[in-house]
């Protein structure tokens, strides 16, 4: 049985959320936030990400309330290049609606709030060949100190389409069948376990409900397994326009299993939103590692890491043990 600390330290210096690599040994996950990573899982790679969800919103003009509850999923998969991730997601809502100032007005509807299958590539990696993609595993300051090189973001860019069915009460009158979707992500990686993402979308390219949205996410690792976000989205649009607040955490239960849950909310009554979310992460680790010579599984090239890093401790004891015989003779 592999030591719990080699899992834990791969989620200190890496985090559950997001990592210096695109392959790392422990899941690489989106949730529970709404923002991409700009980097993918990783070549070979497998992902599941689902979140059951409750749901109310309020608008007090129109006195109108509705109460929901439904499950936003996502399957994500790397391959060909260690930068390419195809992924396909959405959500699938059921809503009942009541007018509380109109008697026996309830109505109950289902469908797809959004369907899309899209393909992100990172374009530019400012931790490639940086020598930082392995922590210091003698310097508590090293891997804690701030550094100026990391305040420039990787970048991917994200093309999709999505498919409306027709009369979908989510979205605007006449939007139906296949529309684009394009989206910039940028990611910085910080010191002390901080991440900051950016994602900047534009949704249902052509159509009468054409959005503009935005999602700033700030993610901090702590307490070993545990992590924790906070997120910002804003959403404009001729159909809806809102600004969400959002915050939660996750729990990284193994290195390819992560459960989490998230709340938000936002400041206006025109509705006045408010949601829950308890999710999970799986992964499927197919992951080839290419450096080696024959090419090694996840596991083989975890056992390798942790080999390495256990012979560079005994080489340091080692080392402390001949200077402190040298000064005492």
């Amino acid at each position: 049985m592999k030591s719990i600390k080699t899992y834990l330290l791969a989620f200190v210096f890496l985090s559950s959320f997001y990592s210096f690599s695109q392959y790392t040994e422990v899941i690489n996950s989106n949730r529970p936030g709404v923002s991409l990573s700009a980097f993918s899982v990783g070549t070979n790679v497998v992902q599941f990400e689902v979140g059951p969800y409750l749901l109310n919103e309020n608008h007090n003009p129109l006195n109108r309330e509705d109460k929901s509850y439904g499950v936003d999923f996502a399957v994500r998969y790397g391959f060909l290049f260690p930068q390419l991730e195809v992924s396909v997601g959405g959500a699938f809502q059921s809503t009942k609606r009541n007018y509380t100032n109109i008697p026996n007005s309830e109505e109950t509807y289902s469908n797809f709030k959004s369907l899309t299958a899209g393909v992100k590539y990172l374009v530019y990696d400012p931790y490639k060949n940086s020598g930082e993609e392995q922590p210091n595993l003698y310097s508590w300051k090293a891997n804690h100190s701030f550094k100026w090189r990391h305040l420039i973001p990787a970048i991917s860019v994200y093309a999709g389409i999505n498919y409306d069915t027709s009369d979908n009460p989510y979205t605007a009158a006449g939007v139906e069948g296949i529309s684009p979707r394009v989206l910039i992500a940028s990611q910085n990686n910080f010191s002390s376990g901080w991440v900051y993402v950016m994602n900047f979308m534009l949704d249902r390219i052509g159509t009468d409900q054409q959005d503009f949205s935005y999602v700033l996410t700030l993610t901090k690792s702590i307490f070993d397994q545990w992590a924790v976000f906070g997120e910002f989205q804003g959403i404009s649009s001729d159909f809806y326009a809102d600004n969400l607040i959002r915050f939660g955490g996750a729990y990284l239960w193994t290195r390819n299993f992560q459960l989490d849950t998230a709340l938000t909310f936002n400041t206006k009554d025109t509705p006045a939103v408010f949601g829950i979310t308890l999710g999970a992460s799986y992964r499927l680790d197919f992951h080839k590692d290419k450096e080696g010579k024959d090419g090694t599984s996840a596991e083989e090239e975890l056992e390798r890491r942790e080999n390495k890093a256990r012979g560079k401790s005994e080489n340091k004891r080692q080392k402390e043990d001949t200077n402190f015989d040298d000064d005492g003779i």
